[in-house]
C-alpha cells in the first residue's frame, strides 16, 4: 500500500508511524509499528474518505498496538474492556459503543469492529445517537482484528456469525438486534437504538457488580 501512496500522504504516514514508535517506546520495535501501519493501511484502503486515509491509518494502528499490548501484559489493563462486533460497523456495534461510553461515564473501555465494515457510518445512525448526545462525527467502521478479540472482557457480537475468534476465558454473547441498515426510518433506528441502550445498561449493571 504505502508504494502507491502519493508523496505528501507518504509523508503524513511516515510521521504517524514516529508518534506511535515515540508513544510505544519500550514496549514494541519500529518493525512492529511499521507493520501495523502498513497493515491498517491495507485493511483502510477502501476507505471513502481517501484524504483522512493516513489519519485512520495511524488511530486504527494505535487502537490495535493498545490491544496487543493489553493482550501480551505489555501494560496494565485498568479497565474492563468491552467489544462490539457487527457486520458493517456502521450502525448496531456503533451505537452500543457510543451507549457504553455514555452510559458508563467512561470507566468502561470500549471498541468496536465490523466483519465486513462498510464505508462510513450510517446517517441514520448519527442521526439517532445525536439525540441523545453522542457524536458519531469521528467514528469510522473498521475491521475485525485479532488483537481487539484478544483484548477484550467481553465480546458482543450482533448478526455477524461466526467471524469473530474464540478465545478461553472470555465472556461472549450474541444481541439478536433487528439491523438500522435495513431500518429504513429515523424511527425504527430510534427503536434499535433504544433496545440497544436497555442491554448496554443491563451489561453495565454486571460489570460493575463483578469489579
Amino acid at each position: 500500500m504505502s508504494e502507491v501512496l502519493d508523496p505528501i500522504t507518504r509523508r503524513h504516514v511516515e510521521k504517524a508511524s514516529e508518534t506511535l514508535a515515540d508513544e510505544f517506546a519500550g514496549i514494541f520495535s519500529r518493525e512492529t509499528i511499521d507493520r501495523f501501519i502498513t497493515e491498517s493501511l491495507h485493511l483502510l484502503g477502501d476507505a471513502r474518505f481517501s484524504d483522512f486515509l493516513p489519519v485512520l491509518a495511524y488511530r486504527f494502528s494505535r487502537e490495535r498496538l493498545r490491544a496487543l499490548a493489553q493482550a501480551e501484559g505489555l501494560v496494565t489493563k485498568e479497565q474492563p474492556e468491552v467489544l462490539f462486533i457487527c457486520v458493517q460497523n456502521a450502525g448496531r456495534s456503533q451505537m452500543a459503543a457510543g451507549l457504553l461510553r455514555l452510559r458508563s461515564e467512561d470507566r468502561v473501555h470500549v471498541r468496536s469492529a465490523g466483519s465486513a465494515p462498510a464505508e462510513e457510518i450510517n446517517p441514520l445512525v448519527a442521526e439517532a445517537m445525536r439525540e441523545i448526545g453522542v457524536d458519531l462525527t469521528e467514528a469510522y467502521p473498521k475491521p475485525l482484528t485479532d488483537e481487539v478479540v484478544r483484548a477484550a472482557d467481553v465480546v458482543i457480537t450482533m448478526g455477524c456469525g461466526d467471524a469473530c475468534p474464540i478465545y478461553p476465558g472470555k465472556r461472549y454473547e450474541d444481541w439478536v438486534l433487528d439491523d438500522p441498515a435495513e431500518a429504513g426510518s429515523i424511527e425504527a433506528v430510534q427503536r434499535i437504538r433504544d433496545e440497544i441502550d436497555a442491554r448496554v445498561q443491563e451489561l453495565l449493571a454486571g460489570l460493575e457488580s463483578s469489579s
